[in-house]
């Protein structure tokens, strides 16, 4: 993952997993925060704000103040920065990074998935 993030140039990973951590332990938030800092690239997690498996479903979350307090926070940490988005799904069409995609797309950001 880390050839791949070099070669597309990212300067921040934003970690949309609602649970940041893994059994695979590379992929344990502070495994990786420690990993991509040492070779130069900024981890940031939005768990919080925008992780899946929300109650109602993730359509409905995207409705509330809280998701779009995170869209406003993944914006603000893209200015400047050429940023990739992680979950756990490999596949957007599969994740909730579906839906993130399509709203900062509908806010006139460049999106491109890449898979």
């Amino acid at each position: 993952m880390l050839k791949f993030l070099k070669g597309l140039k990212v300067d921040v990973l934003v970690d949309v997993r609602r649970f940041p951590r893994s059994k695979n332990s590379p992929y344990a938030m502070e495994n990786l925060r420690a990993e991509l800092s040492r070779n130069g690239i900024r981890y940031e997690s939005l768990a919080e704000s925008l992780g899946g498996f929300r109650r109602g479903g993730y359509e409905k979350y995207m409705e509330t103040s809280e998701y779009k307090g995170g869209i406003r926070k993944l914006r603000e940490i893209s200015k400047g920065n050429n940023i990739a988005i992680m979950c756990l799904e490999p596949k957007s069409k599969h994740c909730h990074r579906k839906s993130i995609m399509q709203t900062l797309a509908d806010l006139g950001a460049e999106v491109i998935p890449l898979e």
